[in-house]
């Protein structure tokens, strides 16, 4: 388990300097990867709207406005970025479900065991993939996440991260997660014309092996798809019994 180096540049996107000098300089919002709309189809299956939901490196996304918009009642928001929270506070001080804390993903003690019933991470495991000490990070995030998930809860990380460089990180035992797979195309993607192979539903869940990898048959339309990892804390009785969820159309 490496430093993830295929998608990363010169910037050390595990540092707090960085970001804060990022959010100073553009105006705006910014959501990384995907928009709530193509998300919410897992996010509304996966996740209760009267969950309490923590999302990790908030940033300046409008997701977590977004799932207010949609019902959700009780979302914690956090970020290693003063900057990047106080902007939100002041842009979000008069809806009380969003809450903003500058706050170090590996380092979440401030609060207690089993505080959420579900963990959003859209891009911030990527970004520690990118910094120095690399799979410590992970580790320390990760370990974090598991601790605050109450039994039954759901880490959901939304990455580019396949499952030969996520699954090593995510698949310890001391998690006690049982991982299903989803697979979505880039925004904007367009299959090539004249394309005779059946069109894939991203509703259904990728095909693992036993090592957690990808069935080698599998072949992604688009090469530079997004992986979204429904990672849902079990009780040491449950987790081998958990069979993987199904979507369907009328989260949609």
């Amino acid at each position: 388990m490496y430093r993830d180096v295929s998608s990363c540049n010169t910037y050390d996107y595990g540092d707090a300097v960085y970001w804060d000098a990022r959010y100073l300089q553009e105006a705006g919002s910014f959501d990384w990867y995907q928009r709530y709309a193509a998300l919410r189809p897992f996010v509304r299956k996966f996740i209760s709207t009267s969950a309490s939901v923590l999302m990790v490196g908030c940033g300046n996304a409008v997701m977590s406005e977004d799932m207010i918009k949609d019902g959700y009642e009780d979302i914690m928001n956090i970020d290693i970025s003063s900057v990047a929270i106080d902007i939100m506070r002041r842009k979000y001080q008069f809806i009380p479900q969003l809450k903003y804390m500058q706050m170090d993903v590996k380092d979440m003690s401030f609060f207690p065991d089993e505080k959420f019933g579900a963990v959003v991470d859209k891009g911030t495991l990527d970004s520690l993939m990118c910094g120095t000490d690399a799979p410590i990070s992970a580790a320390q995030m990760l370990g974090e996440v598991s601790r605050l998930l109450k039994p039954g809860g759901v880490y959901l990380l939304i990455t580019y991260g396949d499952p030969k460089v996520r699954m090593p990180h995510l698949m310890r035992p001391s998690y006690n997660w049982k991982i299903t797979l989803f697979i979505i195309p880039r925004p904007g993607f367009e299959r090539p014309e004249g394309c005779s192979t059946p069109e894939k539903s991203y509703l259904e869940p990728a095909p693992l092996t036993d090592q957690g990898l990808l069935s080698p048959s599998f072949v992604m339309e688009d090469p530079d798809s997004h992986f979204i990892y429904v990672c849902q804390k079990m009780d040491d009785l449950n987790l081998n019994n958990a069979a993987p969820y199904p979507l369907n159309t009328n989260v949609l």
